[in-house]
């Protein structure tokens, strides 16, 4: 019993150092393991995550691939239990739902860029495909963006009657089309450019207009506007 105390005030220690370290430093100088130990402190109350901590991160590869792992991948991993498994799937989701509260209703969105910040949150950590429509009035200030549809790992439908629908459904006079590729690759395929510019004809014979279409992948993205493509 007396080893036990020992020991559990040892971890309660470090864990103490850790907290410490990071409330005077942030995460700057934490290695990987120390930032998941972290982590792990406030899934598991007691013992020593550190072991963990290893195995994760040599299972996954890096702190990125461990956060993009589904629940089922990482609750195959020896010593992850439900309470573990939920809290690390639940980082990138905050972490996205933060940086998609930072674009706000009314916010004027003029570039390529503007249009990235806004979107790449949305992609963040998806391991399937999904399409939006952001949506502006005619001085390119954010009325919604508003998500199309999901596909299962290389294809998303995005049908011209959707986009148009949820385009006048908002008023909007402006828009731009969005969409992922889980492959890795921020390219658009033959599929990708033809869709587009049946929709650019579509949605202009509505009185709208097609800004652009960005391709987003691993947190790349391209630009079709930019690429020149979309030019009459």
């Amino acid at each position: 019993m007396a080893g036990e105390k020992k020991l559990s005030g040892i971890h309660t220690g470090h864990r103490k150092r850790v907290k410490d370290e990071f409330l005077a430093n942030g995460l700057s100088g934490l290695p990987d393991h120390r930032v998941l130990e972290l982590l792990l402190f406030y899934a598991i109350p007691q013992g020593d995550v550190n072991p963990l901590a290893h195995r994760l991160l040599d299972h996954f590869g890096s702190l990125s691939d461990l956060f993009h792992a589904t629940h089922e991948q990482l609750m195959e991993v020896d010593g992850v239990g439900e309470n573990t498994a939920v809290l690390l799937r639940l980082i990138p989701a905050v972490a996205a739902r933060y940086l998609e509260d930072r674009g706000k209703v009314g916010e004027q969105l003029l570039t390529s860029w503007e249009f990235g910040r806004l979107l790449l949150p949305l992609f963040f950590g998806q391991r399937n495909e999904l399409a939006y429509l952001v949506c502006m009035d005619g001085k390119s200030r954010l009325i919604v963006t508003r998500k199309l549809g999901e596909g299962i790992a290389n294809s998303v439908q995005i049908t011209v009657r959707k986009v148009l629908e949820t385009a006048l459904s908002c008023n909007a006079s402006r828009v731009v089309l969005a969409h992922n590729h889980v492959s890795g690759v921020a390219l658009w395929s033959d599929a990708d450019l033809d869709t587009t510019l049946r929709l650019k004809w579509v949605l202009r014979e509505a009185g709208i207009e097609l800004v652009d279409h960005c391709i987003f992948a691993d947190g790349d993205m391209v630009s079709m506007a930019d690429s020149g493509v979309l030019k009459d």
